[in-house]
């Protein structure tokens, strides 16, 4: 079969291998750029390699004139704004696109060149994983192909010989990149991607509707992952909770932050007292978006966070970054399983966690006055009744409930008795409340697993989790989860439910071992977390740790800049001394010579680098008069450049006559 790239002219086969590279280079950007963003880039490239392909020439300036003004307009219409991140990437990867239609020069074709290096560069907005380096590192080593590429004119050169050539000059640099990446200092806000670039995460919300965490239970990306210190007693599975936003407003549908009724000096205080052996350990929290700072209950002293950042616990225990977490984050903390918080005797605000919607639920509120009055009016044994009865009653735990209707408890309790952790937790809290008894939802995580890799444990988003807590007199605010009692596997041995698969997946499962898949992605993982620990997260405290390492007693940025500045000096210098010692390693003679050939070609004498001086001295008369008293001087030091060379009188050729000859020869005059 024949090859039908193989006909090509080079300025053809040069361009598809252009235009398959920023293909590559713009393929991430089809997941968070507008549909018609996309498309249009696509047509352009593909219109672009069929005109190469088919040797037909490009279009005029009036049609690209037309799409750049129809981008222009699409863009403004998408994002109503020409700035910013989205509105900036979007003309990017369309110019991009459109520059390959004019791409008639050299100079265009270096045009085409750098934009890419900087689109390429716009990927990491969106996206800094590790997938995502290692594609881009791909698209970097295409584009440096090209260009070496380009600066081979003559010939048809493989593009095997340019990337073997673009992969050299990759090794050469990576020094540096790595001094650069080590010392450069990291300071705000120019160190960074935007704000805005972590808009689309998931994860928990400030608001929780029944149902909503059960979406999350689908999702399998990583939350967080923490090591614990070493000397740290490894934690009991169903003590793992990870705090975060506290829901105590409900209002037949949705539960929200308190909305209180009472004055700031007249709400309920965290009072937290921890006792026993505090855990230690380093969290690295995955960008969401938002100021929470999961941590495990409960933490009575701030972490310590990096750079200006400032942790503030709430009064529901809570702890708030003073910004959003838009990049990963990496802070130390110590927590408590055993303790209490809240006021210890019956306050009037704390009657805001005792209010219900009117008109919702009616069933269950008369249930609960029942089971008061069946209990004595005893809370703790009000509880009790209701765990036994979730025990008991048949209850199911499921990712799968159904859509429920405008008595979420009512159907709950009474009719379909099955539901995940946000369906329990809100239809307790339902009791509780109905039977005059404080309580509230509790939203984060619940349990992880460690991964034996790297010996992080991973929190992912789907271990989200709600539970709820209960206020008593004389011990204060008391977690109670009615998941455990529905599933202990789900808080005890972290038993995870998942959504039923496809066929295919079925398939796929019965031919590969879960424990190889298990083993797999452990690994891959590991992987991840070396790369968000040692490069995502390398930060400025890092930096100066680094320094401190070094011998810096106080290291600041000015000495990270100095000692930047120092070792690019160094690393100048010693390539200047390779490069002379690479010339000494030369003969001197034959160098010389080179000069000569040089001079030569200039003056329109094509010579091989095999030419003798004595060939050379006849292929010099033979293009120019040989009565030219230039030609004959320079044919004279060529006889002389041979005789001192090859025969010598004293047997070898000395440095007194080397330097002669290059005294010389700065006297030539050269004709042209």
């Amino acid at each position: 079969m024949t090859n039908p790239f193989a006909n090509l002219p080079r300025d053809s086969r040069d361009t598809l291998f252009l235009l398959a590279v920023i293909a590559w280079v713009l393929l991430p950007h089809a997941a968070h750029l507008p549909w018609w963003c996309s498309a249009m880039a696509a047509g352009m490239l593909l219109w672009r390699g069929w005109l190469a392909f088919t040797l037909r020439p490009l279009p005029g300036r009036w049609w690209l004139l037309a799409a750049l003004v129809l981008t222009v307009g699409a863009t403004w219409l998408t994002h109503r704004t020409l700035l910013g991140r989205d509105a900036g990437v979007t003309l990017i990867v369309v110019l991009l696109a459109l520059k390959t239609l004019e791409l008639r020069a050299r100079r265009d074709a270096f045009v085409v060149f750098f934009l890419g290096f900087f689109t390429m560069l716009t990927n990491f907005f969106y996206s800094q994983s590790l997938p995502t380096a290692a594609a881009m590192l791909l698209g970097l080593m295409g584009l440096l192909t090209a260009l070496v590429n380009s600066h081979m004119p003559a010939g048809r050169p493989s593009l095997w010989q340019s990337a073997r050539m673009a992969t050299r000059m990759t090794l050469l640099g990576a020094p540096i990149m790595v001094l650069l990446f080590l010392l450069f200092p990291r300071l705000s806000p120019l160190w960074g991607t935007p704000g805005d670039a972590l808009s689309g995460r998931s994860g928990l919300s400030q608001r929780m509707q029944v149902g909503n965490i059960a979406s999350l239970a689908l999702d399998d990306s990583v939350a967080l992952r923490l090591r614990f210190e070493d000397g740290t007693p490894p934690p009991l599975q169903g003590t793992l909770y990870f705090r975060g936003p506290v829901l105590s407003t409900f209002d037949g549908r949705e539960w929200a932050p308190l909305q209180a009724s009472f004055p700031p000096s007249m709400q309920p205080r965290a009072d937290l007292q921890v006792r026993g052996v505090p855990l230690r350990y380093e969290v690295t929290l995955e960008p969401h978006n938002r100021p929470w700072l999961l941590m495990l209950e409960a933490t009575a002293v701030a972490p310590e966070l990096p750079g200006d950042l400032v942790a503030r616990m709430s009064e529901e225990l809570q702890w708030r970054a003073s910004a959003p977490v838009n990049d990963l984050l990496r802070y130390r903390a110590q927590s408590h399983t055993e303790f209490r918080h809240g006021p210890q005797r019956m306050l009037a605000s704390l009657q805001d966690y005792t209010s219900l919607p009117r008109g919702f639920n009616p069933r269950t509120l008369q249930w609960a006055m029942e089971l008061s009055r069946e209990t004595g009016n005893d809370p703790v044994a009000l509880i009790n009744r209701v765990l036994n009865h979730l025990r008991t009653g048949g209850y199911t735990y499921t990712l799968e409930p159904g859509e429920y209707g405008q008595h979420t408890a009512d159907e709950f309790w009474f009719d379909r008795k099955l539901g995940f952790c946000e369906h329990m937790a809100s239809a307790f809290v339902v009791v509780m409340r109905a039977a005059g008894i404080p309580a509230r939802i509790v939203t984060g995580y619940q349990g992880g697993e460690r991964n034996v890799v790297d010996n992080f444990w991973v929190v992912r988003q789907s271990d989200a989790h709600a539970w709820t807590e209960v206020w008593l007199a004389g011990q204060g605010w008391l977690r109670v989860d009615p998941t455990a009692a529905v599933s202990p596997g789900r808080i005890g041995s972290l038993q995870r439910l998942v959504a039923p698969r496809g066929a295919v997946a079925t398939a796929v499962g019965n031919v590969i071992s879960p424990t190889f898949v298990q083993n797999v992605r452990a690994v891959w993982e590991a992987v991840n977390n070396a790369w968000n620990q040692r490069v995502l997260n390398y930060t400025q405290s890092r930096q100066l740790n680094l320094l401190r390492t070094l011998g810096f007693e106080a290291p600041s940025w000015e000495d990270l800049g100095l000692l930047l500045l120092g070792a690019l000096v160094t690393a100048s210098l010693g390539g200047a001394l390779w490069t002379r010692w690479e010339r000494r390693r030369q003969d001197p003679w034959l160098r010389l010579l080179e000069r000569v050939r040089w001079q030569l070609e200039r003056a329109g004498q094509p010579l091989g680098a095999a030419v003798t001086p004595r060939e050379m001295a006849a292929r010099l008369a033979q293009m120019h008069d040989p009565k030219d008293n230039r030609v004959q001087a320079i044919q004279a030091w060529l006889q002389r450049y041979e005789q001192l060379r090859y025969a010598p009188r004293r047997g070898r050729g000395s440095s007194s006559d080397l330097a002669a000859l290059r005294r010389e020869l700065k006297e030539l005059s050269w004709p042209t």
